[in-house]
């Protein structure tokens, strides 16, 4: 909370931290391995 009431201003780089921990990179592997999950998307990355 004391992030957005200061404007924010860590939040891009936090989420960019949060984007390169190692879990994110099983994730991406798991998801792969589940087309269902892709079927039923609301949002196209490679779109929007």
């Amino acid at each position: 909370m004391d992030e957005n009431e200061t404007g924010g201003k860590r939040f891009p780089e936090m989420r960019a931290k949060a984007a390169k921990h190692p879990i994110e990179e099983v994730g991406e592997r798991l998801r792969e391995m589940m087309p269902w999950i892709k079927a039923h998307r609301i949002v196209d990355k490679s779109k929007n």
